[in-house]
């Protein structure tokens, strides 16, 4: 399955190499659910005045069947480069990894196996 990625840009440029590392990360999800039905992603720089820095912002939105919205918002302060944009797309995702092994792992949970029952007499 294609994993359906919308990227979004606020306040800064679009960029191939944004897009290509926000689509790399986001396979790499279906290695830890495959069931999910979308995910949406906002790269944003909130601020433009430089004696602060320029905070990037990077949120997640995903979808995973069948009741489940799971939101991650990771921010950082830039100084003008795209490393730290990259970093927190990275913090992003890892953080959207530990919510879906969470997710996973609930909804294994929730089902329940009859292979040990015995059928009545």
């Amino acid at each position: 399955m294609q994993l359906p990625v919308k990227i979004s840009y606020r306040g800064l440029e679009k960029a191939d190499q944004i897009d290509n590392l926000v689509l790399d990360y986001a396979a790499r999800l279906e290695k830890f659910c495959d069931h999910i039905n979308r995910c949406d992603v906002a790269i944003e720089q909130t601020n433009h005045t430089h004696h602060k820095g320029n905070p990037y912002r990077c949120r997640i939105d995903v979808t995973v069947a069948p009741r489940h919205e799971l939101v991650v918002d990771e921010k950082q302060m830039n100084n003008g480069t795209h490393e730290l944009l990259k970093k927190v797309i990275h913090d992003a995702f890892k953080t959207m990894e530990r919510e879906l092994r969470r997710v996973v792992e609930k909804q294994r949970r929730g089902v329940k196996t009859h292979a040990n029952m015995r059928s009545p007499k």
